[in-house]
């Protein structure tokens, strides 16, 4: 009787100290997949960007070459709005938009902004054909980022996106990975002037893919505000 209650004390014990250990790592990977995103007026993280760039006429075989950008050379001393999307090719960011901020990109232009980025956590190959896909016009200038209006970036690492805690994943609801949240944001000399994230904040593993407050009507009424 002695030895079997010694045994069911030791298996008890095990039993409770793995239920430990395994609630502890859930609690653990819970709070890792938590973003939170940045403050207006916080400087906007300071990463580098792997981008494409034109190096020679559209009747070369590849007339592009690699890039690196860093926030510096595209947010320091500028005004610009920059739009965060779950990822190219997807429904609501190709039929809505990214078309949205190209058909007003001239309007925004002439409202004080010096630049439209449109970010994704895709690499420069995937951006560059989702805008030909998209039909954007193309600029073939010598340096060029590839397109005339909505500049896209890549963000294939998400690194921008992490230091913007914005990091969202779908992996059991959609099976995307890592990716943006959707949001967009006014950035004033590296600094976060506006934020509108769409449904007040990132859910992770999301259902619905929230799409009312990162348009360009709602940017066009913020800068017009200004």
């Amino acid at each position: 009787m002695h030895v079997f209650s010694t045994l069911a004390v030791v298996l008890l014990l095990t039993s409770a100290r793995a239920f430990t250990s395994a609630t502890t790592r859930t609690g653990l990977r819970a709070l890792s997949s938590v973003s939170t995103p940045i403050a207006e007026g916080a400087t906007v993280p300071d990463v580098t960007f792997k981008t494409r760039t034109r190096i020679g006429p559209p009747t070369d075989s590849n007339p592009f070459d690699w890039k690196d950008l860093t926030t510096n050379d595209l947010f320091k001393g500028k005004r610009v709005v920059l739009f965060s999307l779950p990822g190219a090719f997807t429904p609501t960011c190709s039929s809505t938009h990214l078309p949205g901020y190209e058909d007003n990109y001239e309007k925004m232009k002439g409202m004080g902004v010096d630049e439209v980025y449109c970010l994704s956590v895709n690499d420069a190959f995937v951006m560059r054909q989702w805008g030909l896909a998209q039909k954007l016009p193309e600029c073939q200038e010598i340096g060029s980022l590839g397109f005339k209006n909505v500049k896209l970036l890549p963000d294939g690492a998400a690194l921008f996106t992490r230091g913007m805690g914005m990091s969202t994943t779908w992996d059991s609801n959609r099976g995307f990975g890592e990716r943006s949240w959707r949001y967009s944001a006014v950035i004033n000399d590296c600094k976060l002037e506006k934020l509108f994230i769409e449904g007040g904040g990132i859910v992770q593993n999301s259902d619905p893919d929230p799409f009312e407050v990162s348009d360009a009507g709602t940017m066009m009424e913020y800068l017009g505000s200004k």
